[in-house]
């Protein structure tokens, strides 16, 4: 297995770490992703996971299984289940995500990516979705990520032509957040100010987004009770007693 989990501290990091084939993804590096990314949802002191490659974030899958794990309809069936059961686990991970991309993003790298809630770019970076190179439907909950993210003419650019994207493309069209020529230095320095905000108010935040991309456009029950767990939270507490002192709160 080439997925490391580091959980020394409030932000995390699961690096991809297959160098020798540009990060490529195996059936068995999508199927221990859920168990990852639960250890990262258990665990208290964890506010942030970034993921990142290396020289290149991955390449995607990992093509040399396609006539082996992936071959005929059933083993095309269990591969991409597996990778459908990772995409969903990064997205629904319930705490901020970041994608630290050098290099190429492509296939189910670029779906990793997406599963992200903020990229990060190098300048060098690129981007792509291949299906239409390999006779493959692409997933509708990660389609439905790139659409949210891009736009449907984008969207539809992107899996069509199955071409690369450049960083500085992806960043006008809304691909990534942000292009730097230091992207760790950048990612270091965000995912330290996410995770010394109130907890309550940027899990909240990314709970209100994730109904609103998915269609919900009034509040329930369940979106008070995002409110109410807030005003009653010791951290709402101690940001507006620190406002009255004039000093930075401690979350």
């Amino acid at each position: 297995m080439t997925l490391r989990l580091d959980m020394s501290g409030p932000v995390a990091t699961l690096a991809i770490d297959r160098p020798a084939k540009r990060n490529a993804m195996s059936f068995e590096m999508w199927s221990s992703l859920p168990g990852l990314l639960a250890r990262v949802r258990q665990a208290p002191d964890v506010r942030v996971l970034v993921i990142r490659g290396g020289e290149h974030f991955s390449a995607g899958a990992d093509i040399s299984e396609f006539s082996t794990l992936r071959k005929g309809a059933e083993g095309a069936a269990r591969y991409g289940a597996a990778v459908h059961d990772g995409e969903r686990a990064i997205a629904n991970l319930g705490k901020p995500t970041i994608a630290a991309v050098h290099g190429f993003c492509v296939g189910g790298g670029c779906e990793i990516a997406l599963a992200c809630d903020l990229r990060i770019a190098s300048a060098g970076a690129q981007f792509g979705i291949t299906p239409a190179k390999l006779g493959i439907v692409y997933n509708l909950t990660s389609t439905k990520r790139l659409v949210d993210v891009v736009g449907p003419a984008w969207a539809k650019q992107i899996l069509f032509s199955g071409e690369l994207i450049d960083a500085a493309t992806a960043l006008r069209i809304g691909l990534v957040n942000e292009v730097h020529e230091d992207v760790d230095a950048r990612v270091k320095e965000l995912s330290e100010v996410i995770a010394s905000r109130a907890q309550v108010s940027v899990r909240g935040a990314k709970t209100i987004v994730d109904l609103i991309t998915d269609g919900q456009h009034e509040e329930d029950a369940a979106v008070h009770a995002l409110y109410d767990e807030a005003v009653h939270s010791a951290e709402y507490a101690e940001g507006v007693r620190a406002f009255l002192e004039k000093r930075s709160p401690r979350f």
